[in-house]
């Protein structure tokens, strides 16, 4: 592959190294350079720009990323398109990501052009959830290199192995001291941990914490058809010859570990009654906080054995004290939906300028949020949604007659955030994406958002659109399904910013005039509504 600078005319064919800003020209890293980029850079003043170009047998950043995605992905995987050397894999099933470590390796150590990375062995995911990503360094690769990573992997070495245990029993011993309502809980938890593999309890039994009851109990619900069993002690389990590792052998049961180097979590059980899988769960089961409780049972749920070896190998990791609650998944949109709905953020909070709420301040006679509903309206949105919060009746009135849907947002006061996920939790699924307004910004007009819409492809990669003026990112800005994860678990007032940080591979700008984008400050309320007036 060629690299390095040449004149802006020579340059057609090569693909743009560096992401160009000069004036109105905003020519993104990644551009296939062609005779109008040539043209609109020559306008601009440029003279020279660095590009790459393949040589005869090199492929694509693109192609390379989504050859090497593919040979890899296995059952309940699925690829998506690449763009910007970038194939991200997703669960396409609930389950337990099985993950071949040597091939990961081995490819990350073919070439230092090939990237390969995935969410750790064996966690539990859902569909529709990241799970892996190939990332092509450079902007394309000789062909015989992409073609000598496929042959070093085999299909299947990254797949999700699917939930199959459906039916759960559970016995609770007791003693006296232990409340009821402990085991309430317990039982409410465990079907809270149940639920995303789709498993239910079929059958539950509280017992005295005896050897002979306990084991009357665990033969019944194998019976009942339990496909696993799960025991909650009174008393944590202290040794191979307490009340339920006894019990189990007692009806021919057999233990295959007792203890774990996971904590919380290290009173584990793990055995089998007739083949199936019986777990005395450590103390910290009772809690929905995850412990190696949750390391167990979901392989469990996936049907996959869990050995003396596994248990063992779980030491590096183990230390999980107060680890933080699993994310959510990131949802998976259809290849291309340019749906677009709009969110119009209009909660406020007190305490503000003037306590006062700035969307419901009037401007020749018509308020702020009006404006902003008007303008959107008349935009290619699909559907308008207005979170209200402080002077809810009030935001509602200013918009009486118009065609768009309230959602109240009853955490208003702590900031921004919880307005964007409560919009974003409004917004029809049918809707590829969403274009998130301030509901005090009537500057950015139908145009405007129309230019956006038209920009957002999620075929080809452009996934976050932005509003540039005069070097200075603004809003509104259109956000992919894909994202809607993330924005539901904002908090405060900052925003999303970080998230388009994060993402600039994603990103696509759209140069506007004047200030129809505002960002990074709120100018004083006199100035902001004296541009306003006089525009």
């Amino acid at each position: 592959m060629k690299f390095g600078p040449v004149a802006v005319r020579d340059a057609i064919g090569g693909v743009v190294v560096h992401t160009i800003r000069q004036d109105a020209l905003i020519l993104k890293k990644g551009t296939m350079v062609g005779p109008d980029e040539v043209e609109a850079m020559i306008r601009a003043g440029i003279r020279e720009i660095v590009v790459a170009r393949l040589d005869e047998g090199d492929v694509s950043e693109d192609v390379a990323a989504s050859g090497i995605a593919e040979a890899v992905a296995g059952e309940g995987v699925i690829v998506e398109r690449a763009f910007t050397g970038r194939a991200n894999l997703f669960a396409s099933q609930s389950g337990i990501l099985m993950v071949d470590r040597t091939i990961v390796d081995r490819l990350n150590r073919m070439d230092e052009a090939i990237t390969f990375a995935t969410l750790p062995a064996f966690k539990a995911v859902v569909e529709g959830e990241m799970i892996g990503t190939v990332k092509l360094v450079p902007f394309g690769i000789e062909a015989r290199l992409r073609d000598q990573a496929i042959a070093a992997v085999s299909h299947g070495k990254l797949r999700v192995a699917p939930f199959r245990v459906k039916k759960v029993g559970v016995v609770s011993t007791m003693l006296p001291g232990l409340a009821s309502k402990v085991i309430d809980k317990t039982i409410r938890v465990t079907r809270e941990r149940l639920a995303p593999a789709g498993a239910t309890i079929i059958a539950e039994r509280r017992i005295q914490h005896d050897q002979a009851a306990l084991s009357v109990a665990v033969r019944e619900m194998i019976a009942l058809g339990a496909e696993l069993v799960l025991v909650f002690g009174a008393s944590a389990i202290a040794d191979r010859r307490d009340v339920i590792p006894a019990a189990l052998e007692e009806i021919g049961g057999h233990i295959e570990h007792f203890g774990m180097p996971v904590d919380p979590g290290n009173l584990i059980l793990i055995g089998n009654v007739n083949d199936v899988p019986v777990v005395g769960a450590p103390g910290c089961a009772r809690s929905p906080k995850e412990n190696g409780f949750d390391w167990v049972l979901m392989r469990l749920l996936a049907g996959l054995k869990v050995t003396r070896d596994d248990i063992t190998g779980m030491g590096v990791g183990g230390l999980l004290m107060e680890i933080v609650s699993r994310p959510q998944p990131r949802a998976l949109p259809p290849e291309d939906n340019r749906d677009v709905a709009a969110v119009i953020l209009a909660a406020g909070r007190p305490g503000r300028i003037r306590n006062d709420n700035k969307p419901l301040t009037e401007v020749g006679g018509k308020t702020l949020v009006r404006m902003v509903a008007e303008q959107v309206l008349a935009s290619n949105a699909s559907s308008v949604i207005v979170v209200t919060g402080h002077q809810r009746e009030e935001v509602e009135q200013a918009l009486s007659g118009l065609n768009v849907k309230f959602v109240y947002n009853p955490d208003f006061a702590e900031g921004q955030g919880s307005s964007i996920r409560t919009g974003i939790g409004a917004v029809p699924e049918t809707a590829g994406g969403a274009v998130i307004c301030l509901g005090d910004m009537p500057m950015a007009d139908s145009v405007t958002i129309d230019r956006m819409i038209e920009a957002f492809s999620p075929g080809s990669g452009s996934l976050i659109v932005v509003p540039v003026s005069n070097g200075r990112r603004g809003n509104p800005i259109v956000w992919s399904r894909r994202y809607f994860s993330d924005l539901g678990k904002l908090d405060g007032d900052f925003g999303a910013r970080h998230l388009i940080v994060q993402n600039a591979d994603a990103v696509v700008e759209v140069e506007v005039a004047g200030d129809v984008a505002l960002l990074d400050s709120e100018p004083p309320e006199e100035q902001e509504l004296g541009k306003i007036a006089a525009g």
